[in-house]
């Protein structure tokens, strides 16, 4: 009898893990969509741009000059700029494959599975949430400010202030508003918000480029010179420094990719408007950082309204009133590319059954919008604005937008060398090639086409997506015999886990370090180089995109790096908020989403996969993964059962031929 509660056990635990990897299959119209396709690619960069040049520019730009980068806070915003288009590449390649509302959390579910899913999913959700209300607080501050705090002195009369460390100082009600009134715009619907949205960007980037000019009129080079601390008045640790708090100037991109379900090209609009976006924004801030610093020597800089403090030390002060405009136009921009974001998000999770249902209700709606869902995220959003500090804000925002590039940027090297799905649904025959060598004598015999074209040669290299190349028949006692791709999967994973241990290992190292404490870098170096070299070892899939990212998996593997190293740097408390959000969503999946998720559907705990096959194609959208091992391994278990699904897993009878 234990035998066969080991065997019962054995059951509900494959199957448990099984829901857990299951994958979305991306069979179907995936254009077809309940939401309003009206959004065209110069809407989507202005979106993308909106969402990005916000608070940043016209706050955390004096922030860095002055007290980590001095003049230098140029190469700071490079280098933040070149770290976040790694990033967006691999956003870009798969907005063109994946056109649907979600962003990463879409990615992920396609690529590695439901748990990782949901994991970026509830991260995106704290990253947008976080995000409004961080710059609905920078708004009111901005304007609390402008009228000499005339706004907080008298809430503070009326409310009080309160003495809690993890609140703000006093409940910020204009903050509050501010989110309410945000929402109510996105309300109205897609287009009619997507037309504010770009009057009030290209008002912004106006603003932007008459502050470039009249940095550079009044530019005094002197202001670089040695007397007033050179270009790198902090070295190089400062630059450093600058490009990891700049790093957030740029989160925001990731709005263009939510957007694919309300794109009406998307496979065309997402790369084009990622990349446009991410280039404008770049430069501009680049070129705001040097126009500021050109103005004034940057230890005369005003961290809290750097832009209007240096136009009023050149006796531009007309322009000043200009900058406000924009500073107005650009944080609200910022806030409406966040509650935009949020409910996208909230309702891909929710069609997918890993959120309650009514978050995804479009019923008697002729906005195409889904209402509920906007009101909770709005009202949250204003919710933590009206209680929470900035500074807080901004720091627990960061880990949840970390962690998403990070999964993005490995998904993109798992889904390059996996087999296409219809090679693997059998469209057409497919030869077993089980080793380098047997390929290379099959592509000899031409058993992979009729003729030695182009056309056979991409047939060819289908085949053989995710297995060894001919030229690295020398890993095949390492690596072969494995699933296609699932050995690129496994060194996407060690890879990952080296560099985590290596940024560790060098964040807490200390500076008079022997030779012994050397050891470890050099030894998970040496895996991380291992990891690529087998990568590179297997053959890509050739589909053809519009968008494909460059150089995989070297570009994807240093997204993954930069990002992680920038993950180690964060706060401990930091981290422990993150475990407390991270606690709240395990808790949510485990008792509601694993249970109610879509990828369910005809498919039980132990068995009903493999009576729920059948009907995996015309699902679609939906459809269960069958290259999964545990699937597969399932499956088998389940077939001594075909008749019926409820049928115990050992009878009685079976017990009794069994026992002696």
């Amino acid at each position: 009898m234990p035998g066969a509660r080991h065997k019962i056990l054995g059951h509900v635990l494959s199957g448990f893990c099984h829901k857990m990897n299951r994958r979305k299959s991306i069979h179907g119209d995936s254009l077809d969509t309940p939401l309003n396709r009206c959004l065209t690619t110069f809407d989507i960069t202005l979106l993308g741009v909106g969402h990005m040049v916000g608070a940043g520019i016209y706050v955390l730009t004096g922030a860095v000059a002055r007290n980590m980068a001095g003049p230098a806070t140029a190469l700071s915003f490079l280098f933040a700029g070149i770290t976040s288009t790694l990033a967006a590449l691999c956003y870009a390649e798969f907005g063109t494959r994946i056109p649907r509302a979600g962003s990463a959390y879409a990615y992920t579910y396609v690529s590695i599975g439901e748990f990782w899913a949901f994991i970026i999913g509830w991260n995106i959700v704290l990253e947008y949430m976080i995000g409004a209300a961080s710059v609905a607080r920078a708004w009111s501050g901005y304007l609390d400010e402008m009228v000499g705090g005339a706004i907080s002195n008298a809430t503070i009369s009326v409310t009080g202030e309160l003495h809690e460390t993890l609140l703000s100082r006093y409940p910020d009600v204009l903050a509050f508003v501010i989110c309410i009134v945000a929402s109510l715009i996105l309300a109205v619907g897609v287009k009619t918000s997507a037309y504010i949205n770009n009057g009030l960007t290209i008002l912004n980037l106006l603003v932007i480029t008459l502050v470039i000019f009249l940095g550079f009129y009044y530019a005094d080079i002197s202001n670089w010179s040695e007397k007033n601390g050179g270009f790198m008045p902090y070295g190089f640790s400062g630059v450093l420094a600058g490009a990891a708090t700049c790093f957030y100037a740029f989160v925001g991109f990731d709005s263009i990719s939510a957007s694919s379900e309300e794109a009406k090209d998307p496979s065309r609009s997402i790369p084009i408007a990622t990349i446009m976006s991410m280039g404008l924004v770049a430069v501009g801030y680049i070129l705001v950082a040097i126009a500021l610093t050109l103005m004034v020597p940057y230890q005369t800089i005003n961290p809290d309204a750097a832009l209007p403090a240096a136009l009023g030390a050149v006796h531009a002060d007309w322009a000043k009133y200009a900058v406000a405009v924009g500073a107005v136009c650009g944080m609200t921009t910022t806030l409406l590319g966040s509650l935009f974001s949020l409910p996208r998000c909230l309702y891909a999770m929710s069609v997918d059954g890993l959120l309650f249902g009514f978050l995804s209700d479009m019923s008697n709606n002729k906005s195409q919008i889904p209402i509920s869902n906007l009101i909770i995220s709005g009202f949250s959003s204003a919710l933590i604005a009206l209680l929470f500090d900035l500074e807080k804000l901004v720091e627990f925002m960061s880990i949840g937008t970390l962690l998403a590039y990070t999964i993005v940027s490995a998904a993109v090297i798992i889904l390059r060398y996996r087999p296409t799905p219809t090679i693997e649904d059998k469209s057409f025959c497919v030869p077993q090639l089980d080793s380098p060598c047997d390929r290379e004598d099959s592509s000899a015999t031409g058993t992979p086409g009729t003729d030695n074209g182009s056309s056979s040669s991409e047939m060819f290299e289908a085949l053989t997506v995710g297995r060894l190349r001919a030229q690295y028949a020398w890993l095949e006692p390492l690596v072969g015999g494995r699933a296609p791709g699932s050995a690129v999967t496994a060194c996407v994973y060690v890879f990952t886990i080296a560099a985590a241990a290596l940024c560790v290992h060098n964040h807490f190292l200390a500076e008079p370090a022997g030779l012994w404490a050397i050891l470890p870098d050099v030894v998970l170096s040496c895996i991380i180089i291992a990891c690529l070299v087998v990568i590179w070892a297997h053959q890509q899939s050739p589909t053809r995109l519009p968008f494909r990212v460059p150089w995989v998996p070297l570009l994807p593997a240093a997204s993954v790096l930069l990002n992680v190293e920038l993950m180690v740097n964060l706060k401990g408390l930091t981290w422990a908020r993150f475990a407390i959000w991270m606690t709240f969503g395990l808790l949510l999946y485990f008792l509601y989403g694993i249970h109610h998720s879509k990828l369910g559907e005809g498919v039980g705990l132990l068995s009903r996969s493999g009576s729920g096959g059948g009907g995996g194609s015309a699902r679609g959208w939906g459809a269960v993964d069958k290259t999964s091992a545990i699937a597969r391994r399932v499956g088998r278990l389940a077939r001594g059962s075909k008749g019926d699904d409820r049928k115990p897993i050992i009878c009685d009878d079976e017990l009794a031929r069994r026992d002696p």
